[in-house]
């Protein structure tokens, strides 16, 4: 790869079969194999390649991945554009632009969300001076250096984190890697704020890029329901959900995680906001033993947050993902005392919104609650979806009430 332009002499082109080219039409960015009809011009990983029709059309600029059954990634439907520097700083620039109404209440942001702001491959974090970029595609991974410079140049920071430490990068033929790719971080954790509250996050091992930033407004939503209510926060992370609650004015807060680090670092930013205090419980568990133990002891709560991990990654583990979802969310049902309100979340891209409601209401046949569903919750701002590409929308929620 140049610095100054991806573009190939010998005209790379993937050709698509007769009939195939509909989706790129809509404007969806993936090219999958099967789609291909033949690759001319030999081109790299990585590489930018004209995508045409059957009949020779211009279709768009993209990205190969020869290793990916998702085959080329869309950078342009303009046959005018040049996928080069410029391009790409541009694209930038345009991105972290949209974040800029966000700083007044955090520092803490997702600049570059992939394919939504036109940066397949790219997710790219800002925690305070910190920025942290996670690579998961070829095409990004080939103009790597390239964007890690334009985030500096647009942010400000001096600080880049990589966490390219994703299962998916296996399947672009990609290894894990994470690391510093600039500058030095400033300690073992990185401080930020949001919702007047104060968080240390771990960029290096954290969860994602070290902190759930897609649930900002959740946590806020959290914050004006918790007040005089017992919470129970489940799979609590570093304790957003938790401390929200505790501001809130919660009477009480169980909050639960398998890992003992998780539970040590939410503990810490509890006590970093004077919120450790009588109403707060912790409990290193699993959640599924943890509920089951919850409900045979006769315990009940007002609030209840389910924020699990992601079950399904993709649609061929929907059905197992689906039993656990099912599980998790009839045992909270049954916690719930009448009134009580459910915030329960899935994350799994292989798991669609109207799945999702489907398993959930389920679970509240099978527990023999009436819930009614006050609102659907989705990502924050920072975290936008195209319509042309719902599969961006992989955290989708729903705010609930045991009746």
């Amino acid at each position: 790869m140049t610095r100054s332009g991806s573009r190939s002499s010998a005209g790379a082109a993937l050709v698509l079969r007769p009939g195939r080219e509909k989706s790129l039409v809509r404007r969806h960015p993936w090219v999958f194999s099967g789609a291909v009809d033949r690759v001319s011009g030999n081109p790299d990983a990585g590489q930018t390649v004209a995508v045409r029709a059957a009949d020779g059309a211009f279709l768009a600029w993209a990205a190969y991945s020869p290793h990916s059954q998702i085959r080329a990634r869309v950078w342009s439907w303009d046959e005018g554009d040049r996928i080069d520097e410029a391009f790409l700083h541009a694209r930038i620039a345009a991105a972290t632009a949209r974040r800029h109404r966000l700083v007044a209440t955090t520092d803490a942001v997702r600049l570059v969300h992939g394919e939504a702001d036109g940066i397949p491959g790219l997710i790219c974090d800002r925690y305070a001076d910190v920025v942290v970029l996670q690579v998961s595609a070829a095409g990004a991974e080939r103009w790597r250096e390239v964007l890690v410079d334009a985030v500096l140049a647009e942010t400000g920071c001096r600080v880049a984190y990589e966490r390219s430490d994703l299962d998916v990068r296996s399947l672009e033929g990609l290894p894990p890697r994470a690391g510093p790719l600039r500058g030095e971080l400033p300690g073992p954790a990185v401080t930020i704020a949001e919702h007047g509250l104060r968080y240390r996050v771990d960029v290096a091992r954290g969860q994602k890029s070290g902190f759930y930033l897609d649930q900002r407004a959740n946590r806020g939503l959290v914050r004006a329901l918790a007040g005089g209510r017992d919470v129970l926060n489940c799979f609590c992370y570093s304790g957003g959900f938790t401390l929200d609650a505790l501001t809130g004015g919660a009477r009480s807060a169980l909050s639960l995680d398998s890992s003992a680090p998780a539970l040590e670092l939410a503990r810490e930013n509890a006590r970093l906001n004077a919120l450790e205090d009588a109403r707060s419980q912790w409990l290193e568990a699993d959640a599924f033993a943890a509920l089951r133990k919850l409900r045979d002891a006769g315990r009940a709560f007002d609030l209840v947050v389910l924020d699990p991990p992601k079950f399904a990654p993709t649609a061929a583990h929907a059905q197992r993902a689906g039993r656990a979802y099912k599980d998790i969310n009839l045992l909270a049902l049954k916690l719930l005392r009448p009134a009580g309100r459910l915030v329960t979340f899935s994350c799994s891209g292989g798991v669609s919104p109207e799945l999702f409601q489907k398993i959930v209401a389920g679970a509240a046949s099978d527990a023999g609650v009436d819930v009614q569903l006050l609102e659907r919750l989705h990502a924050d701002d920072d975290h936008p979806v195209t319509l042309a590409f719902p599969e961006g929308e992989y955290l989708k929620g729903l705010l609930l009430e045991r009746r």
